[in-house]
């Protein structure tokens, strides 16, 4: 039987616009998924009574465990999505959510929904131009989003990046929250004796320089920007004003033509006169390397996740079943999405289900590879039908593939046995200091400008917040990137102006925030009630204004105030300001079945739990427990009982991190409400191992739901499709392991 699944509503406090809400403490209440009215009449949490029997009311996590996508349940948007226009949804007017009707049934849209939509179904003539119609989704997406809290943003900064006068041309081309020091030193000048420019940074690097997301759902900023410094001559580029464009320094000539099918192919002519850093020539070839090695299995076994590189392009399902043995109905050799015209021409064939596309010139974007990085002794040809790999890619040893081993050993080469295509070449790498030293490609062709670097030798290392202007004034580094925080600012304004002219600054305002991110599929935290308290215990406007020192406020959801979809729908946007308030906390927490304790018993003092019908009880619910194992979820007869527990993990040498100590985890509103917190300190790549739940350091069971980083919108594309969805095929790609219940349509 087909079912519908609405959330459930709590609207203690709703915005109309984004001015703060007003908390009372007064009594709550709320209506479950029935209609039944229940709530708390003190918003205390200290009744000896037995609890007001609620519907218990399952998370998307729990309501898809064990079961099949495409059998058992599919997404709505895969269900209904295809056929629904802007015009199709309805808004509630007291919350802002959005909603449409279909077969006599309401569905909420969630995130999973509108994370496609607004990218997918851009195309309604009688609602306005495609802009107009993106920007209306967008709205109805960060409502959503606000409702959801999957994370909670503490802060959005001021970015300060201080610089040795010695650096020339900073304040002519200056870096923006699109285009940071990595790219912007382009149009720089060194007048240090060795031409040399030394760039800061807090994040560390890994070494991964080859492909920074290679077996990482996230890939650090660090290794990111050498990655990019020592990649280049991409089909399509990000501009200095965070749009896209074709990079007319390296593409001769780009054409675009949609087929009968509903699919779209570029033919993309590159110039004959490109060279990678060893002076051999790039062709048509190497902008393919990459998407076609990484959308194999054998790509897979090396990342130890489902690559699909080349998700968007025809042929794709049928190359990625292919196993070198199995070709057939389901299975092929050949790519033919892909193919090889001559040594200056390939194209591109973008499936019809991945059309219309609001940003589908980025489906333009190949970066070239030197052949053996990826693929060793093969290499990759064309006979008419499409691309294919070369005889032995998918050679076994057993059952694993023998190639395999080179893509790993591949993703950890720092040094220069395979050339790059970039501005920079990497000199050396001291993996104990985190330091890379990068110099000069003399055969790099330009940016998409034209421009080429001057400055010979780059030094990326790594800094600490606390002695970074110390090793600033020390000659250590020349660049102090994203210098935020409120002592830490006033500090390189300080420096800045008693420098005598020696040390200069640019600023402007992130285009993101630094968040309390969840694992919001394990533990407390999948529950929206849960992640909705704590940032009711949290006072985020004093936690931003602590930590930036006055420079910088807070957001309410995943927007950048400078973008232009917020500048279009902000008279529009009704979002939660999530006034601090522990009352608030505990009624939201009540409503919703938190009123145990450990015995089964009503809950009045200390952690609060939360009984879980046997019916719904998935195995990671079962193994729920502090860091100290002091709260664990216990089986009471049939059904489970899980306590209020966040297990936090935070990096170490870190200011937000350490703010975040006495602005969570020892928060006396969060104690109050009955949680319970606990931290473990560690390193970055740990860290994202343990919320990822993968990687060499991962402890193996699942154990934290909740670490601070940052986020950053710096692109023009604004799409977390796939990021959100709900579908299994694509959790590689997920952003927050969030599961909106909404999105849920149970087949059947």
């Amino acid at each position: 039987m087909k079912k519908k699944l609405l959330a459930l509503l709590l609207s203690f406090c709703m915005v109309v616009s984004l001015s703060a809400c007003t908390q009372n403490g007064d009594a709550e209440t709320t209506t479950d998924a029935n209609g039944t009215q229940t709530g708390s009449a003190s918003g205390s949490g200290s009744g000896s009574t037995e609890p007001t029997p609620y519907e218990y009311v399952p998370t998307g996590a729990q309501l898809i465990a064990g079961k099949e996508y495409g059998k058992d349940y599919v997404s709505l948007y895969d269900q209904f999505g295809a056929d629904v226009k802007i015009t199709d949804v309805k808004e509630d007017p007291s919350t802002g959510l959005p909603y449409i009707e279909k077969d006599g049934q309401t569905y909420e849209l969630g995130l999973d929904f509108l994370s496609f939509a607004m990218v997918y179904n851009t195309e309604c003539p009688d609602f306005g131009t495609e802009d107009e119609v993106h920007a209306e989704w967008w709205k109805y997406y960060i409502a959503r989003w606000n409702e959801m809290m999957p994370e909670i943003p503490l802060y959005s900064n001021e970015y300060y990046d201080v610089y040795n006068t010695q650096i020339k041309g900073v304040k002519e081309h200056p870096t923006n929250p699109y285009w940071e020091p990595a790219k912007a030193l382009t149009e720089w000048t060194s007048e240090k004796a060795d031409n040399s420019i030394i760039l800061g940074s807090v994040t560390d690097l890994t070494g991964k320089f080859r492909y920074s997301a290679f077996g990482v759902a996230t890939p650090g900023a660090s290794d990111l920007d050498i990655e990019n410094l020592t990649n280049g001559l991409d089909t399509v580029v990000s501009t200095k004003d965070g749009n896209y464009t074709v990079n007319n320094t390296a593409v001769k000539k780009l054409e675009e033509v949609d087929n009968e099918d509903g699919s779209r192919t570029y033919t993309i002519e590159i110039y004959d006169d490109l060279k990678f850093s060893d002076g051999s020539p790039v062709t048509a070839k190497n902008y393919l390397y990459r998407t076609v090695a990484f959308s194999t299995l054998v790509s897979d076994e090396a990342t130890g996740q489902e690559d699909r590189a080349g998700l968007t392009i025809q042929g794709f399902d049928k190359f990625y079943a292919y196993d070198g043995t199995n070709a057939g109905e389901e299975a092929s050799k050949v790519f033919t999405g892909l193919r090889l015209i001559d040594d200056h021409k390939f194209s591109v064939t973008i499936d019809a289900s991945q059309l219309p596309y609001y940003y589908a010139i980025t489906y333009a974007t190949f970066t070239p590879e030197y052949k053996d990085l990826w693929l060793g002794e093969y290499d990759i040809a064309d006979d008419g039908e499409g691309v294919y790999i070369t005889d032995g890619f998918y050679t076994k040893n057993g059952d694993s593939y023998a190639h395999a081993a080179h893509m790993v050993k591949s993703s950890e080469n720092t040094d220069q046995t395979y050339p790059y295509s970039g501005p920079y070449v990497v000199e050396s790498y001291d993996s104990a200091n985190h330091q890379a030293v990068l110099k000069l490609n003399e055969n790099f062709k330009g940016n998409y400008e034209g421009k080429k670097p001057t400055i010979e030798k780059l030094v990326y290392t790594k800094i600490v917040d606390t002695t970074q202007l110390e090793q600033l004034k020390s000659g250590q580094v020349d660049v102090l990137c994203g210098v935020t925080g409120g002592a830490s600012t006033d500090e390189a304004i300080k420096a800045v102006n008693e420098s005598n002219g020696a040390y200069d600054a640019v600023h402007y305002s992130r285009a993101g925030y630094g968040k309390l991110g969840f694992r919001a599929d394990f533990g407390a935290v999948q529950f929206d009630e849960v992640r909705q308290a704590v940032a009711y215990c949290m006072d985020r406007a004093q936690f931003a204004k602590d930590f930036t020192g006055g420079y910088g406020g807070v957001v309410h959801g995943p927007y950048y105030t400078g973008s232009w979809q917020y500048k279009a729908v902000e008279k529009d946007l009704q979002l939660n300001a999530y006034q601090s308030s522990a009352d608030t906390a505990i009624s939201i927490l009540e409503a919703n079945g938190w009123v145990y304790n450990e015995k089964g018993e009503p809950y009045t003092e200390g952690v609060r739990y939360k009984k879980i019908p046997a019916q719904y009880v998935s195995e990671n619910d079962k193994i729920v427990k502090s860091i100290d194992g002091a709260y664990k979820s216990v089986q009471i007869g049939d059904d489970w009982y899980m306590p209020l527990v966040i297990n936090w993990f935070s990096t170490s040498a870190n200011d937000f991190s350490d703010l975040l100590v006495t602005g969570f985890k020892d928060n006396e509103n969060i104690k109050k409400a009955g949680f319970c917190v606990q931290n473990t300190v560690g390193d970055w790549d740990p860290m994202m191992n343990e919320r990822n739940q993968r990687g060499s350091t991962y402890s193996g069971t699942p154990m934290y739901n909740a670490f601070n980083f940052a986020t950053g919108f710096t692109s023009a594309v604004y799409d977390y499709s796939y990021n959100l969805s709900i579908n299994p095929a694509f959790a590689l790609y997920s952003m927050f392991y969030v599961c909106d219940k909404a999105d849920v349509y149970l087949l059947g």
